[in-house]
C-alpha cells in the first residue's frame, strides 16, 4: 500500500489527510492511527511470540520482520513527539500568562491601593502661598485654636502658638488648672461675645466664683502678620465670700521649628519673650504688669516662669502639671503667708523610668509666665512683630482701649446691617444673644495642619494621607474641636452672609483635600492636638464612605449671591474662586454619583453602616450624618436612602448653575437634576402608602429589641470567670425587603431640599404631620424621631443613647423653616398653611434657644422634645447658630 506524505503541518491545522488515492477526513485519522500503533507496538518485540488478534473492520496486512518501518510509521512517530512538545509549549505559555496575570495583578493592587492617598491632579483652588502672612496679612494672626479657652496662632504649617492657662489657689479641689476646653471643667459658661473674624474679640469666661474677660485687638503692619495685643480681666462674682486668688499662665511655645528665648527680671518674673521662625522672622513677646484701678496702679503678685521643651503641642497640659510645686510662698493682703502651686521644673520624659515608650518626635521650646493675684485685676500681654519698623505706637493701655471700642463700634454698624434684627423689633438681650452665637462661630474658626489616616479596600493597613491644611468652623470647642464635612456647609451657609471671603476660604481648603478618586474624608483629624481629642475608633477615615455634601448650600448663596449683585466688592472674587473650583466640583460630584449609587436606576445608598448587627438595635449610618436614625434593619445592597436621593438631586442642580455661570458644559447636570427631581420617579422609589410619607427602602423588620444575652455557666462553676451578659440584638420576625415606615427627619427630605412641587398633594401630607404633636411638631422645633415610631427613644445598645431618635436639632429645623418660607413665597394650594406654619415654627425654636442660652449660658448641641431642655455637647456653636438666620429670616 502507498502511503501519501500527510499536508498537516506540526500543529495540526490540514483539515484532510490522503491515504493511497483516497482522502480521508479528519475525524479518520484516529482510526488509522489505532490500525498502525499496534503493529508498532510488537514490532518492537519481534524475537517474541506473535499473538492472533481480532479487529473489526478492514485490518491492514502486518508488515514482514524483515521489512524496515515504513515512511508513515516514522511520520506517526515524529509526530507523537511533536503532539508532546505542543503540550510542553502550551505548558510553559500557560505559566508565563500565569506569572504575568499574577504580577499584574499585583501592580493593579498596588495601583489602586496607592489611590486613596494620591491627590487630585488638578491644581489647587488656592495657592500655595494664599494663608501666608504676605498674601494675606489681615487673617494671619489669629484665634485659631478653638479647642483652647484661650489662644492663638497663626494660619501656617508649624505656627508659633500662644495660650493661656489658669488655675484658682486655695481651693477645695487639689489642682484645677484649665486650658483645653473641656466640659468636665463645669465652667458656668465661656464663649465669645464679639468676635469679627478678623480683628479683634472679645470673650466671657465664668468659673466657680469669678469672672475671665479675654479681648485681643490686632494692628496690621510689617511683613509678617503685625502686632496684637491681649488684655485680661479678672473679677470675683458679687456673690463670692472673699476676692479668690487665682494664677494666670501665658504661654508660647515652637512646634519643631522657630526658636525661643526667654528674658527674666526681678529673680523670676519672666518680662518678655524674643523669638524667631521662618513665617514670622524676628519678634518679641511682653509680659506686662497687672493693674488695678483705672489701668493705674501696679498690684501685687507673685511671678514664676518655666522654660523647657515639649515633644508636641498636645502635651502642653501634661508638661505643666508635671511642673507645679507647693513650695511657693503667697502674701495676701491681710499679711497671710499661704504656699501656692507654682510652676518650677520640669524634666523631659526621657529622662523619667521608661514605663511607656519614649516620644520620638522632635522637641521644641515651650515657655511658660505664671501671675498669680488676687481679684480684681487687669494684665496685658503685647506681641510686636520685628518687621514692623514704623509703628505708631505700642498697642497698649489707652491705645489699646481706643483702638478695641473704635472695633467694637464697627461690629455692632455691620451685625445690624448684615442681619437687622433692631430693625425687625428684637430687644437688645435677644440681639447680645445672636450677636455671640455668630461671634462663638467666627472665633471657632481652626486652622489645622498634618495627616489624616485613611484606609481602602485594597490596603491591609491604614495609610497617612498626605499633609494638609484645613481653615474651616467647628461644631464644638469642647468635644469637637476639628472639622466635620457635611457640618462645615452648614456653618458657612451663616459665615457667607457676614463674610464670603471666609467661605469661600473654608470650602477652598475642603476641596483642596480630595484625592484622586473625588473622595472627601470626612472627618479631619489633623495634628497632634486634633488627633489628642479623638477616640482610636474614629481616627480612621475609609474612602468608601460619604457626608452630606452639605457644601453645595453655600455654594448656592455664593452663586445667589453674585447673579444678585455682581458689582458688589464682597462677590467679585467668587466668579475666579468657582473656576478654579469647578474642576475638582465635578469629580466630587461624579464621586457621589458612582460610589453612592443604589441598587436600580436613579436610586442612591449610604455606604458605611455599622456591620455588627447584633449589637445595635439598628445598625448606625454615621455617613448620613444622621447616624442613629432608624434605616432598615439589616443592612444590604438593596437599600435606597431618600435624604441621599435629595442631596442629590440639589447638588445637580447647583452643579448645573455654576456650570452656566462658567460658560461649561451644563446639559448632563441640568438632566440629571430634572430626572431625580421629577416627582413621578420620587414617588416610585420612596413614597410608603402605607405610611403616606416619604420612607427608605431595604431589607427590613420593625420587630427587634435588646435582650440580655444568656450566658451559659456549668454546674459548680463561679459565675464571675465568665463573660458579662451583654444586651444584644434579638429579632422576632424575619426581614423582608419593604419601606421602612420610620417617619421623622428623612421623610422630610423631599420637602426640606424644595425637590417637591408646589401642587403636590404629598406636600399637604407632610405639612399635616409635621404640625401634628403626637408625631414631630413641639413648643421648641420639630424632633427628629415620630412620638408614634417603635424606636422613638429607644437605646440603640447598652452604652447609646438615643441620638437621632426624638430631640430636636437646629440644623434640620433651619432647613424646615427654610422650606416653609419657601413653599409660603410661591404659588400652590398649600401655600397659606406653609405661611402659619413658617411664622409658628421659627417663634418656638428662636424662643428656646435663646430661653435656655439665658438659663444655662451655652447654646447645645440639641434639645430635648419634652422640655426643650439643652443637652449633648456645648456650647455648640456650629450649626446650632443658624438660629441667628431664622431671627433675621435670610434663607
Amino acid at each position: 500500500m502507498v502511503i501519501a506524505k500527510t499536508k498537516e503541518s506540526i500543529t495540526g491545522t490540514a483539515s484532510v489527510q490522503s491515504v493511497g488515492n483516497v482522502a480521508l477526513p479528519r475525524h479518520s485519522r484516529e482510526l488509522l492511527i489505532v490500525f498502525w500503533v499496534k503493529p508498532i507496538k510488537l514490532q518492537k518485540g519481534r524475537m517474541g511470540r506473535q499473538r492472533k488478534r481480532v479487529v473489526t473492520g478492514e485490518a491492514v496486512p502486518l508488515p514482514r520482520k524483515d521489512e524496515k518501518p515504513s515512511v508513515f510509521h516514522r511520520k506517526e512517530k515524529k509526530k507523537k513527539t511533536d503532539i508532546g512538545r505542543v503540550f510542553i509549549n502550551i505548558s510553559i505559555g500557560l505559566c508565563i500568562f500565569s506569572l504575568i496575570w499574577f504580577f499584574y495583578a499585583l501592580y493593579m493592587r498596588s495601583s489602586l491601593a496607592k489611590r486613596v492617598v494620591t491627590l487630585h491632579p488638578s491644581p489647587p483652588v488656592l495657592d500655595a502661598h494664599s494663608s501666608s502672612a504676605k498674601v494675606s496679612p489681615e487673617r494671619f494672626w489669629g484665634s485659631y485654636r478653638p479647642q483652647v479657652y484661650f489662644g492663638m496662632k497663626t494660619r501656617s504649617p508649624k505656627s508659633i502658638v500662644t495660650g493661656m492657662m489658669w488655675m484658682r489657689q486655695f481651693s477645695d479641689v487639689d489642682v484645677n488648672l484649665r486650658h483645653t476646653c473641656e466640659q468636665g471643667d463645669h465652667l458656668q459658661s465661656y464663649g465669645w461675645l464679639m468676635h469679627d473674624g478678623i480683628n479683634f474679640g472679645v470673650q466671657e469666661i465664668l468659673d466657680s466664683d469669678f469672672a475671665l474677660i479675654t479681648e485681643f485687638v490686632k494692628r496690621i503692619g510689617g511683613d509678617h502678620g503685625g502686632d496684637w495685643t491681649w488684655r485680661i480681666t479678672a473679677k470675683q462674682h458679687s456673690s463670692a465670700p472673699q476676692a479668690p486668688v487665682i494664677s494666670l499662665m501665658f504661654y508660647t511655645a515652637a512646634d519643631t521649628q522657630g526658636s525661643l528665648q526667654a528674658h527674666v527680671e526681678e529673680g523670676k518674673r519672666l518680662a518678655s519673650i524674643t523669638g524667631f521662625s521662618e513665617e514670622l522672622g524676628n519678634f518679641k513677646i511682653t509680659f506686662r504688669k497687672p493693674v488695678t484701678g483705672g489701668l493705674s496702679t501696679t498690684k501685687y503678685a507673685s511671678y514664676n516662669y518655666l522654660q523647657t521643651v515639649s515633644p508636641g503641642l498636645d502635651k502642653l497640659t501634661d508638661i505643666v502639671k508635671h511642673s507645679l510645686n507647693r513650695r511657693f510662698v503667697y502674701s495676701l493682703p491681710s499679711g497671710e503667708k499661704r504656699h501656692y502651686i507654682a510652676v518650677d521644673t520640669y524634666k523631659p520624659p526621657h529622662h523619667q523610668n521608661h514605663q511607656k515608650p519614649a516620644d520620638t518626635r522632635k522637641e521644641s521650646d515651650f515657655v511658660v509666665h505664671q501671675v498669680t493675684i488676687q481679684t480684681p485685676f487687669q494684665i496685658e500681654v503685647l506681641f510686636e512683630s520685628g518687621s514692623f519698623h514704623d509703628r505708631p505706637n505700642q498697642l497698649v493701655g489707652s491705645i489699646m482701649t481706643q483702638e478695641l471700642e473704635k472695633r467694637k463700634a464697627e461690629f455692632d454698624t455691620r451685625f445690624e446691617k448684615t442681619f437687622g434684627l433692631e430693625s425687625k423689633g428684637f430687644s437688645q438681650a435677644h440681639i447680645k444673644f445672636a450677636k455671640a452665637a455668630l461671634s462663638n462661630m467666627l472665633g471657632g474658626m481652626g486652622y489645622f495642619y498634618g495627616q489624616s489616616v485613611v484606609q481602602s479596600v485594597y490596603n491591609e493597613y491604614p495609610l497617612l494621607y498626605p499633609d494638609g491644611a484645613l481653615f474651616t468652623a467647628v461644631p464644638s470647642r469642647s468635644f469637637f474641636p476639628r472639622g466635620f464635612l457635611w457640618d462645615e456647609g452648614f456653618h458657612q451657609l451663616l459665615l457667607s452672609k457676614w463674610d464670603p471671603q471666609v467661605t469661600r476660604e473654608a470650602i477652598s481648603h475642603w476641596i483642596d483635600l480630595m484625592n484622586i478618586e473625588g473622595w472627601i474624608p470626612r472627618e479631619q483629624i489633623l495634628g497632634d492636638e486634633a488627633r489628642s481629642k479623638v477616640p482610636a475608633e474614629f481616627v480612621v477615615q475609609r474612602n468608601e464612605n460619604a457626608n452630606p455634601p452639605t457644601l453645595f448650600l453655600a455654594l448656592q448663596e455664593l452663586n445667589e449671591q453674585l447673579s444678585a449683585d455682581p458689582d458688589k466688592a464682597a462677590y467679585q472674587m467668587t466668579l475666579p474662586f468657582l473656576r478654579r473650583l469647578f474642576p475638582r466640583l465635578k469629580t466630587w460630584f461624579d464621586w457621589y454619583n458612582t460610589t453612592q449609587s443604589g441598587p436600580i436606576p436613579n436610586s442612591y445608598r449610604w455606604r458605611g453602616r455599622d456591620k455588627d448587627t447584633n449589637l445595635f438595635l439598628n445598625p448606625k449610618t454615621l455617613t448620613s450624618g444622621l447616624d442613629d436614625y432608624p434605616r432598615a434593619s439589616h443592612p444590604s445592597e438593596h437599600e435606597r436612602h431618600v435624604d441621599l436621593h435629595c442631596w442629590m438631586a440639589l447638588s445637580s442642580g447647583i452643579m448645573a448653575s455654576v456650570a452656566r455661570l462658567l460658560g461649561e458644559p451644563h446639559q448632563d447636570y441640568e438632566l440629571t437634576h430634572q430626572v431625580l427631581s421629577n416627582n413621578s420617579l420620587l414617588n416610585e422609589l420612596h413614597w410608603s402608602e402605607q405610611l403616606r410619607a416619604f420612607s427608605d427602602y431595604g431589607n427590613h423588620t420593625q420587630s427587634v429589641s435588646l435582650q440580655q444575652e444568656k450566658v451559659y455557666v456549668p454546674p459548680g462553676q463561679p459565675r464571675h470567670q465568665f463573660p458579662v451578659a451583654r444586651l444584644v440584638r434579638s429579632v422576632r420576625r424575619a426581614p423582608k425587603l419593604q419601606y421602612v415606615n420610620a417617619f421623622g427627619y428623612v421623610s422630610l427630605f423631599p420637602f426640606l431640599l424644595h425637590i417637591l412641587q408646589p401642587d403636590t398633594p404629598k406636600l399637604e401630607y407632610i405639612l399635616r404631620d409635621m404640625r401634628d404633636s403626637s408625631k414631630l411638631w413641639t413648643p421648641y422645633g420639630l424632633r427628629s424621631l415620630s412620638k408614634a415610631d417603635p424606636l422613638y427613644m429607644k437605646r440603640n445598645t447598652e452604652h447609646d443613647a438615643p441620638y437621632w431618635r426624638g430631640p430636636v436639632w437646629i440644623n434640620i429645623n433651619y432647613l424646615a423653616v427654610r422650606a416653609l418660607h419657601h413653599y409660603s413665597n410661591i404659588e400652590g394650594p398649600y401655600k397659606e398653611k406653609a405661611a402659619a406654619l413658617y411664622e409658628e415654627l421659627r417663634t418656638n425654636i428662636i424662643n428656646n434657644v435663646y430661653k435656655q442660652y439665658v438659663e444655662t449660658g451655652y447654646i447645645w448641641e440639641q434639645y430635648n422634645d419634652s422640655t426643650g431642655r439643652g443637652q449633648g455637647s456645648h456650647p455648640f456653636t456650629g450649626w446650632s447658630a443658624l438660629t441667628v438666620l431664622m431671627m433675621a429670616e435670610r434663607y
